[in-house]
């Protein structure tokens, strides 16, 4: 197995090199400029998201929508990943993660944009939508499609399946001593009663379970930032100049340069709201609305929670405990987070305990449902109960074993998806461009999309 590990390490570290760091950044500033800087609708998007559009063709409402797309994105890597920029590439580390997410919010958008416009009303009554409906239907790319399900549907069980049950587990067994099996089995019990009710029981609980667990995480991070009153704007400070001058942070970041800042920021902020994976845009077809452009601002807003609001939270707590703490080692990520949350008397470290466990399970919920969408894509519809109960084994062995050969294969799906997802977002923009200047520019929110 070693050899089988090392050549996906490898190919992992070579899909998710400067390459793509460059291509998805990119990616991010074309459509910013090319669709008229949609960020600045951030306030209607987030309006949008918690009202209903009633009438509207879906499957359920865009803050269910939403928040199940949240459910994907806010995990382990809000939290650990932050910690683990800041170790490799230094405080700077943060800002270029925070940018990265002004930027994403507009490729967010097009997704969403793009999966309501070419979405399908399926043989069993339900929408389906995203990337693969998209190549499809727009671009006349049936193969890539194909290519784009097939990654996605390897991912969900990887990053989405296997390893968070697997980080739930060992968490659960280091803090509480409780055998890996029985939390496998535990996890298997939870996740089987939501997600075999479908999409609509998903983003039931994931609307009342998502706004819940980032909540309490947010008020962890405000409670150190005001414990840590003091150091704020010097953290704040420091992060900004660090993004440009490492020697700014001093001690053991000086050996970090201005490209590992920008490097690892960058990636951990990519791959935290997975702004042009092409994941979220699946549960955005299914969405409740009159056109696409209504979603398209409501799914922008996942990106500005996940990584504009709660990575740079996490960053400003990582950066201000150092200086409030200079004994703080700071050369290992997960380390940094615990001793930064240890600092709330009684109630840090449960929480900080608490946001993983609830973060890592949110994760397996909503890529449940990206992996089955795949899959019927490429099954017509035949294989929902089998895909679920699959998917539900796949949590339990990924409970009780090692994983480091699952990360790395996954790494490389994830990837693998983001290309073709890219190529439908670059190749498909004028569309998304048209879209956005008929109904959003012309101020025609409220009219109903044209069959």
């Amino acid at each position: 197995m070693e050899p089988i590990n090392d050549f996906f390490s490898f190919l992992s570290s070579l899909l998710w090199g400067w390459p793509m760091v460059i291509l998805l950044l990119g990616t991010h500033v074309f459509l910013t400029f090319r669709l008229g800087i949609p960020q600045r609708k951030l306030l209607t998007g987030i309006r949008l998201s918690v009202r209903k559009d009633p009438g509207a063709k879906g499957d359920v409402s865009q803050f269910g929508a939403l928040a199940t797309a949240l459910a994907a994105t806010i995990g382990t890597g809000n939290i650990v990943g932050v910690a683990t920029a800041v170790a490799l590439g230094g405080p700077g580390a943060v800002l270029w993660c925070w940018l990265t997410g002004i930027f994403g919010m507009s490729t967010k958008y097009a997704e969403g944009l793009l999966a309501v416009k070419y979405r399908v009303k399926g043989s069993d009554g339900h929408t389906y939508g995203g990337p693969m409906y998209a190549l499809e239907r727009g671009l006349n790319m049936k193969w890539l499609a194909i290519l784009f399900a097939i990654f996605t549907a390897l991912a969900s069980f990887g990053i989405g399946c296997t390893v968070q049950a697997n980080s739930i587990a060992l968490l659960a067994s280091e803090t509480f001593a409780i055998p890996t099996w029985v939390v496998g089995l535990f996890i298997c019990i939870l996740t089987a009663s939501v997600i075999l009710g479908g999409v609509k029981a998903i983003a039931r609980v994931c609307t009342v379970f998502v706004p819940f667990m980032a909540a309490l995480y947010v008020i962890g991070c405000i409670v150190i930032l005001i414990m840590n009153s003091s150091y704020v704007w010097p953290a704040i400070e420091l992060i900004v100049q660090s993004a440009f001058n490492p020697s700014a942070a001093g001690g053991g970041f000086v050996g970090a340069t201005v490209m590992m800042a920008a490097r690892y920021g960058i990636a951990r902020g990519l791959f935290s709201n997975e702004s042009g994976m092409g994941s979220a845009p699946i549960v955005a077809a299914a969405a409740q609305t009159r056109n696409p452009v209504r979603q398209a601002l409501v799914s922008s807003t996942g990106t500005f929670w996940d990584t504009v609001v709660i990575c740079a939270l996490t960053g400003l707590v990582l950066v201000s405990s150092i200086l409030a703490y200079p004994d703080i080692s700071y050369s290992d990520g997960a380390a940094l987070t615990k001793v930064a949350f240890s600092k709330i008397p009684y109630v840090g470290a449960p929480l900080l305990t608490f946001g993983i466990l609830t973060f890592a399970f949110s994760t397996i919920l909503g890529w449940s449902y990206y992996g089955e969408c795949a899959v019927n894509y490429i099954e017509a519809r035949r294989t929902n109960r089998f895909y679920r109960i699959l998917y539900i084994v796949a949590l339990f062995f990924g409970s009780i074993i090692s994983l480091d050969i699952i990360w790395n294969i996954a790494d490389c799906m994830n990837a693998l998806m983001t290309i073709p997802n890219l190529v439908a977002l670059i190749l498909l923009s004028g569309v998304a461009a048209r879209e956005t200047r008929k109904y959003l520019w012309g101020n025609r929110l409220d009219e109903e999309m044209e069959e």
